[in-house]
């Protein structure tokens, strides 16, 4: 017999206590970077969710797409003003940001969800009153943090074997439209949902140390003393940041992973050794 098949046999009997653990448990996961810009990476990153959906965790994708919207700003010539490094989001800019969210980026990851034989179905914050918004700073314009969460629509789509693909956009109490940050809409969801597991798929390996080894499971009180001690930096604070609050907010852990590495979120939920870092409360 192939030792090849044996060893994939082995691999699918090692996983039942695993399959068995997250049943009809909440996995969020943050959908970014490399894997977005990629077809292949595409497609195995959909196979992977219609799996964990078909034995039966309830997945929820939150997806960015900050390169797509740079590129049709630059496609329409406006031009964007940036303060502390974050870009001010004008009237014109979030009709360009709702447009290549809600619309190319969504229905590419609902596409292809279908056709690796899921249910996806797309929508925003906007939706159902999903997520309503607060102005995060004055001086960025319509950016939003998220202030109040219904997730009625969430569990109904859970109910009818329905995975949820959702743009980061929410509502004002005016009725404007706010852009979000990706990672801070998952995080909120994940909160709102008291998730199980939220996935932060990045182009990072995890949580690396002083000796930049990647630490495997971290407390939050070890994340707030590495970013006071400056080992975590740069774009990694917004990211531990995010599971910090995900974790006083309910979720149980987070997760901050290489979403590069093929099957990355089968590794994590579905084998012993796990991927990235995994952060839990005190």
């Amino acid at each position: 017999m192939n030792r090849d098949w044996i060893a994939t046999a082995r691999t699918l009997s090692q996983a039942l206590p695993y399959l068995q653990r997250y049943e009809g448990a909440i996995v969020v996961v943050k959908f970014g970077g490399h894997a977005m810009g990629d077809d292949e990476a595409m497609q195995v990153f959909a196979r992977d969710i219609v799996l964990m959906r078909q034995v039966g965790v309830n997945p929820v994708i939150v997806h960015g797409g900050g390169p797509m919207i740079n590129e049709m700003l630059d496609k329409l010539q406006i031009k964007s003003e940036f303060v502390n490094g974050k870009r001010v989001t004008d009237a014109a800019t979030v009709e360009v940001v709702e447009m290549v969210l809600s619309g190319r980026v969504n229905k590419r990851i609902v596409q292809a969800i279908n056709q690796e034989g899921g249910r996806g179905v797309g929508l925003s914050g906007k939706d159902a009153k999903l997520m309503i918004c607060e102005p995060d700073n004055p001086e960025l314009g319509l950016v939003g943090t998220p202030v109040e969460m219904d997730t009625t629509i969430l569990h109904a789509m859970f109910a009818a074997d329905i995975i949820p693909v959702i743009a980061p956009l929410g509502m004002g109490r005016n009725g404007e439209t706010f852009n979000i940050n990706g990672d801070t809409a998952a995080g909120a969801i994940a909160g709102a949902l008291k998730a199980d597991r939220l996935l932060l798929l990045t182009d990072v390996a995890g949580v690396k140390n002083a000796e930049g080894e990647v630490v495997t499971e971290l407390r939050a009180a070890q994340i707030r003393q590495m970013t006071k001690d400056g080992v975590i930096a740069g774009g990694m604070i917004p990211k531990t940041e995010t599971a910090l609050d995900a974790i006083e907010r309910g979720v149980r852990a987070v997760v901050i992973l290489d979403g590069r590495a093929p099957n990355a979120t089968l590794l994590e939920l579905f084998t012993e050794h796990g991927a990235g870092s995994l952060i839990r409360g005190d």
